[in-house]
């Protein structure tokens, strides 16, 4: 098959570059909104809500979702380029708004993630994203989107892969479970593939920070996202929740000062657990005077007296689970089992 040719969107710097501040929804206690399952032949819209894609991963985006047996809609401007974005902010909100009014998409993927979603938060419609909830999926910088627009309407979002993601064989099974063919008290097992890796990784290799049960409704993201929405008012309220966390790239100094900030901010001791993903490719490097990965959060989750289990699929890595933002959860940090009792869908 010939492979597609996509037009490469040239914006001018100045092409709606003014934003007016949308309607927020004012309820405090807002109710928790599950948007309908995906079944195979639906139309799901395709976005760069962060970062530019190039030709070959959104190619890959498009080829790994027709694999799920859906059809794909490109959203108007996924190919727009402004600098490190995809897009002037205007472009980006208008594809967001567009493809959750569009009543032939029934739900919406982002294709990358990168940078540039929490930009949006202020200026997102959330009536409008309420009044049609549709299933929402990426993760790393798509964090602010799934807990902005949990925080503002209530959706359930999830935090499983981009478009663009490699879908190995434990992604697709856990996207099927969750997205496409729910059950109720879904066991989650680790990763295969990840307990092989951790013979020659450590990275990879699972830990009990602080062992115990804990239950409570799924919060989080990437670490770098969940530290900056810190005192704005789309701070996830953790209080009682299973807070997960994942990270790449950042070394062990800068996650203790962003695991500060949270401890400080959030607070990490109102959850009810942590899980944590694997943090590929931030351990310490070597000769250098700093506390290894597993020592820094051990510092900084250990004492807080709740359930912390480091080393699930989550995150930058092959095998990435899909969670439900806003869905009943258990963990087990002896055995590093999470149980979904509750679908995220309806």
């Amino acid at each position: 098959m010939k492979r597609r040719q996509f037009t490469k969107i040239i914006p001018s710097a100045f092409l709606g570059s003014t934003l007016l501040v949308t309607k927020s929804i004012s309820s405090k206690n807002k109710k928790t909104i599950k948007p309908k399952r995906l079944k195979k032949r639906d139309t799901i819209g395709l976005i760069t809500p962060g970062s530019y894609i190039d030709d070959d991963g959104l190619q890959k985006a498009i080829t790994n979702l027709e694999g799920l047996g859906f059809q794909v809609k490109l959203a108007k401007n996924i190919r727009a380029e402004q600098g490190f974005v995809a897009g002037t902010d205007a472009q980006r909100l208008a594809d967001l708004h567009s493809l959750f009014a569009d009543k032939q998409v029934a739900g919406i993927w982002c294709a990358r993630g990168g940078y540039g979603c929490g930009r949006l938060l202020p200026t997102i419609d959330y009536p409008l994203i309420k009044k049609n909830p549709k299933v929402l999926v990426g993760f790393s910088d798509i964090t602010a989107l799934l807990q902005g627009i949990y925080k503002e309407t209530g959706l359930v979002g999830f935090h499983g892969p981009v478009g663009s993601s490699d879908f190995t064989d434990y992604t697709k099974e856990y996207l099927t479970k969750v997205l496409i063919e729910p059950t109720d008290k879904l066991p989650i097992a680790l990763s295969k593939e990840n307990l092989e890796l951790a013979k020659t990784d450590k990275v990879f290799q699972t830990a009990t920070i602080r062992g115990g049960l804990a239950t409570g409704k799924l919060v989080g993201g990437n670490l770098s996202l969940l530290a900056p929405l810190a005192g704005t008012k789309y701070q996830p309220n953790i209080k009682g929740k299973l807070l997960f966390i994942e990270e790449i790239g950042e070394s062990p100094y800068r996650i203790d000062r962003m695991l500060t900030q949270l401890r400080q901010s959030y607070p990490l001791k109102a959850a009810a657990g942590i899980i944590l993903g694997v943090f590929r490719g931030c351990e310490m490097k070597e000769g250098s005077r700093s506390l290894s990965l597993m020592e820094t959060l051990t510092d900084r989750l250990g004492d807080l007296n709740i359930p912390v289990f480091y080393g699930a699929a989550i995150g930058h890595i092959g095998d990435n689970l899909t969670l439900p933002i806003g869905a009943k959860a258990s963990l087990d940090a002896d055995k590093g089992l999470i149980t979904l009792l509750e679908n995220g869908v309806v």
